[in-house]
């Protein structure tokens, strides 16, 4: 079932805005809840999504966070991918599990080596196999490494590395059509809000639907949907280059997705590829259209900077490199998610400030519940409440790439 521009119906129980990968698994979870008749559209101004977060992304898994319901969206994540075609309940689903190389945090001073302590007792806590490691105990595990200055480190192996993410973002739009939703191209123009509901969503076709529920899933473009709604959304783009490179010299094991002091990350990418990124020197907020690669940094801060921490890097021909965006929650770099206390059926989901992909299984899931059945029901997700945003009340993850 293919997109169409305008909607074949005048009302939906839910209109999804953006149909990404977060707006994918909303309609999916949603869909294949037997508690749950209505329908639902999908409206995506740019069905190519060349430019979304989700097309853009490095596509990791990890369980190293510092706070507790993204440890436990992360662990549910890991579940889901490891077990894709149970869950989809398709023989034809491929097998997708979690590449598990695992990520690695460097420490270079005491205050960041108190965060990896804090953060390793919270997730051994949860169940997650984290290990802190001294600088004589990585150099046995991974002895290419270049670890002058470094006195801690943070590794698990355990569900976390690199996944299809892609492939998850094809079956869940493909199956959401299949179990009934639609999906048109077009972009939101407006919302009419009625007291303390929204009762109307406008399209640039000309067409205006009615909707019992919606869901602002528009990621860099969230905050112009809630400003719609008449409502603030602490959400910006924030710029994130990524570029692969070939190794002249490939290391002799996975490269774990490795996070440098400098704010720089690499990881390995195949046998002989490796990916790596890093944000702008400022990074400062951006146009949501501004996608501007910036060549310099490459030679002037990532190789430089690789070639000091992997000396066999040195030697390494750069394939690729491209500019995504994060939606960047500036209050506490964390999602806002659910019902808006005040407009009680406009629900966020929105700010995931660079773990959406990983997340967007528990997400989906999640807004579903509470869409159907007006609770976070398999995951407690009321620490991401749209809530604490009005109360100026931050949830810090520490742990944001």
């Amino acid at each position: 079932m293919s997109a169409t521009s305008s909607p074949r119906h005048g009302s939906y129980d839910i209109v999804i805005i953006g149909g990404a990968i977060m707006g994918s698994s909303v309609a999916w979870w949603t869909l294949r809840d037997p508690d749950f008749t209505g329908r639902v559209l999908v409206i995506e101004p740019e069905p190519g999504y060349e430019r979304a977060a989700t097309s853009l992304t490095n596509s990791c898994i990890r369980q190293q966070f510092g706070t507790e319901v993204n440890i436990r969206a992360s662990q549910f994540g890991a579940e889901f991918v490891n077990n894709f075609r149970n869950f989809m309940e398709d023989e034809a689903a491929p097998d997708i599990p979690v590449w598990s190389f695992g990520y690695l945090y460097l420490a270079q001073s005491e205050a960041m080596a108190h965060v990896l302590r804090q953060n390793h007792a919270l997730q051994s806590g949860l169940g997650v196999a984290t290990q802190l490691l001294s600088p004589a105990e990585i150099a046995e595990r991974y002895p290419f490494y270049d670890l002058d200055g470094v006195t801690l480190g943070s590794h698990n192996a355990v569900d976390e590395g690199y996944f299809d993410g892609g492939t998850v973002f094809d079956w869940f739009r493909r199956k959401s059509r299949a179990l009934g939703a639609e999906w048109v191209t077009a972009r939101v123009t407006d919302l009419r809000r009625d007291g303390r509901r929204i009762s109307a969503v406008m399209l640039d076709t000309g067409d205006e639907v009615a909707c019992g529920a919606v869901v602002n899933c528009a990621g860099t473009r969230g905050p112009e949907i809630a400003a719609m709604a008449g409502l603030d959304l602490p959400v910006e783009p924030r710029k994130r280059f990524s570029f692969v490179f070939e190794a002249e010299d490939p290391l002799p094991v996975a490269l774990p997705l490795t996070i440098d002091p400098s704010g720089l990350h690499v990881r390995s990418d195949g046998p002989r590829t490796y990916l790596a990124g890093c944000a702008p020197a400022d990074d400062a907020p951006v146009q949501p259209d501004d996608f501007e690669m910036d060549w310099d940094i490459w030679e002037d801060r990532v190789w430089p900077t690789l070639a000091a921490r992997v000396p066999a890097f040195e030697r390494i021909r750069l394939r690729t490199a491209w500019a995504g965006h994060y939606d960047y929650n500036t209050l506490d770099q964390n999602a806002v998610l659910g019902p808006h206390p005040e407009i009680t059926n406009f629900h966020f989901c929105n700010g995931f400030s660079g773990h959406g992909l990983q997340h967007s299984p528990a997400i989906g899931r999640g807004l579903s519940e509470m869409l159907i059945h007006g609770a976070w029901r398999s995951l407690d997700l009321s620490d991401l409440s749209v809530t604490r945003i009005a109360e100026n009340r931050p949830l810090i993850e520490p742990a944001v790439i």
